[in-house]
């Protein structure tokens, strides 16, 4: 019988999310190297930016989260894998949990019990992780401290839920024409967004997505429902502060794994920013990329649901804006004091 590598990297991936499920501190830098290659690409989201293997992981991003939140634990809700561009990948989706107890990136603790979005995407070679672009939430963690110095969500702002359906953890065995279906359709979809300057009728909305679609997007921006919701809480104004954006869908990962479809890429868009309306950032004609990992969920030749997460802090770092320096003017009376 075929080996099914795309099942064989999801448990690769296993090890590596049950290490950080019952999280021991002492153990998860000697957990990390089984996992990934000892010159493995690391992407994360701003501040971290790029770090050098695994042990770079641990020490600059898991072990500052972990003394912050020493109980940390990890729960995935999305787990597929597929084939982009010759490479293998597997993208995960879910969020971090633990109780605040200590300060994170200046962020003040709570002292209560915290959720933290991520996006983690793993290209695997001979059972190794070589590369993984990553996005977390952490304007979620600011929010949940009141902490957030920047504009209001337009859309809702809660503990984005995982699959309606239960199966985003993908174990059964790979179904290709399943998985070129929901390709071929979020591919399709992505197509007609782009003729967006032509009017909304042009990019076929209600060919594409489900009338109870749910759009959950990053903390900054939040979850819409309907496409009416999605239209203005988040599209218009998207487009109408950077109607020139454009995905670079040929320079990233772009896979199915049955309903499921996932997208990653580093930079995955880029636009100017020639309008006003999008999360109050003037219309400045700055040329800016985004970093925009997605998950989407197909169901009878219809989208049905759509996770993104946007690095907006890196957004903001793009156009001289510095959130932490912002947040810590707000919060000042509760940092610590030397």
């Amino acid at each position: 019988m075929a080996v099914d590598i795309h099942q064989h990297n999801k448990e690769r991936i296993g090890v590596f999310r049950s290490a950080l499920y019952d999280c021991d501190a002492t153990m998860l830098k000697q957990q990390l190297h089984e996992v990934f290659a000892p010159k493995c690409e690391i992407h994360l989201a701003f501040p971290f930016e790029d770090l050098d293997g695994p042990d770079a992981l641990f020490e600059q991003a898991y072990q500052p989260l972990l003394k912050a939140v020493p109980d940390l634990e990890r729960r995935d809700y999305i787990v597929m894998a597929g084939e982009s561009l010759g490479n293998h990948w597997v993208g995960c989706a879910g969020f971090y949990t633990g109780v605040f107890e200590h300060a994170w990136l200046d962020i003040p603790p709570t002292q209560h019990a915290v959720a933290m979005r991520y996006h983690e995407f793993f290209r695997i070679e001979e059972g190794q992780v070589v590369e993984m672009q990553a996005l977390w939430d952490i304007p979620e963690v600011m929010m949940q401290a009141n902490a957030w110095p920047m504009t209001p969500s337009l859309g809702v702002e809660w503990l984005v839920p995982g699959p309606a359906t239960q199966d985003g953890i993908v174990t059964t065995p790979y179904d290709t024409a399943k998985s070129d279906a929901s390709v071929q359709l979020v591919g399709a979809m992505l197509t007609a967004l782009k003729r967006s300057p032509q009017g909304v009728e042009a990019m076929e909305l209600d060919r594409y997505w489900h009338p109870k679609m749910f759009w959950y997007g990053p903390a900054g921006i939040g979850t819409s429902r309907r496409i009416s919701g999605f239209r203005n809480w988040h599209q218009i104004p998207f487009l109408k502060a950077m109607p020139d954006r454009d995905a670079i869908l040929d320079a990233g990962a772009f896979f199915g794994d049955g309903d499921y479809v996932g997208y990653t890429a580093w930079p995955g868009m880029h636009m100017t920013i020639t309008g006003d309306g999008w999360l109050g950032i003037a219309p400045s004609k700055q040329k800016i990329t985004m970093r925009s990992l997605d998950f989407w969920r197909c169901k009878d030749n219809l989208i049905r649901e759509n996770w993104v997460l946007v690095d907006l802090l890196h957004v903001y770092d793009q156009i001289g804006v510095d959130v932490f320096s912002r947040m810590r003017e707000l919060t000042y009376a509760r940092q610590p004091r030397i």
